[in-house]
């Protein structure tokens, strides 16, 4: 980064986060204190309103801001394109900001640019595994409620509805969302399980924001992904040849190792019951062998005759 680059962003900072140490400075652009305090006379020298307290570091004269940023065409493309996603895989709440976010970032282009970023925007698309599906006014609902319930750091209840088809009421803080092909997680701290626990949106039922309030631990999202040490059933496939580019294409939630052997890909999977391969499984019809566990296997037979006969293909 040259100086005049550093220099803007240290102002950004600043606007940023109000008021920050020298060291704090030298840390984030890596470069010497020393550097630091030249480049905050070089700012006051060019009229920035750059307050020193001694002791506390540096801040801007409340009320000052840069004049209007100018986009680079990667620039614009980018917060665009991001925008579109959002608008088309967030609630209806949130889209509705990222389009009206799109119009007043359009409004700031010059024509040719605006023309430039509009072709690459037409050209470029994120695909969300639930893409040309009904909207969901329910999940909607949902997402937006959790939304609310992060920022206020308030409790949320619902029942949820395990993989098995159990139904327990779960009170939960409320930490993050994110999103995995096409499906929104919630992070948060589960009281009847006191730990941190991930929960599928579309598993949740009966959503309420309580007004118990929570106070966040910042220390449990890094924590060890307890639902990840429940993982402890291995299971060990091996498929054939012709299909180990799209197994692991797949990137499949519960695989482990998969390792390139002369009979095929050795594919690992860990999951907390065997059932939770099941259907992964069956989908790569006649195209793997089951190693271990033996009962399993047995499963997966069992699974295939139940569909023969189904289909009226084998007597009983």
């Amino acid at each position: 980064m040259n100086r005049t680059d550093r220099l803007l962003a240290i102002v950004l900072e600043l606007q940023t986060k109000n008021r920050l140490r020298g060291r704090d400075l030298a840390a984030i652009f890596e470069i010497s204190q020393r550097t630091v305090y030249r480049d905050m006379q070089s700012l006051a020298e060019i009229g920035v309103p750059v307050v020193s307290i001694p002791g506390q570091g540096y801040s801007l004269v409340e009320g000052y801001f840069l004049p209007p940023v100018r986009f680079i065409t990667d620039e614009a493309t980018v917060l665009l394109i991001g925008s579109d996603f959002i608008a088309r895989n967030l609630d209806a709440e949130t889209g509705a900001a990222a389009r009206s976010a799109s119009r007043k970032i359009e409004a700031l282009l010059p024509e040719k640019l605006r023309h430039e970023v509009q072709y690459l925007q037409e050209n470029i698309r994120f695909i969300a595994a639930n893409a040309g599906l009904n909207p969901d006014p329910e999940g909607d609902k949902k997402l937006q409620g959790l939304r609310s319930a992060i920022i206020a750091n308030r409790k949320v209840r619902f029942q949820y509805t395990a993989r098995s088809g159990a139904s327990e009421e779960r009170t939960v803080d409320p930490y993050s969302l994110t999103f995995v092909q096409g499906s929104w997680y919630l992070l948060g701290y589960d009281d009847l399980r006191e730990d941190m626990r991930r929960f599928r949106l579309e598993r949740m039922d009966d959503l309420v924001q309580l007004k118990e309030g929570f106070k966040r631990h910042p220390e449990r999202i890094g924590a060890p992904d307890k639902e990840e040490e429940g993982r402890n059933i291995t299971v060990r496939v091996l498929f054939d040849p012709e299909i180990a580019r799209w197994v692991k294409e797949s990137h499949y939630f519960f695989l482990s190792n998969a390792e390139e052997t002369p009979e095929g890909l050795l594919v690992t999977l860990l999951v907390r019951q065997e059932r939770d391969a099941l259907s992964w499984l069956l989908s790569w019809g006649g195209h793997f062998r089951i190693l271990e566990p033996g009962s399993l296997a047995r499963e997966v037979a069992a699974e295939a005759l139940a569909m023969l006969k189904k289909q009226d293909l084998l007597s009983d």
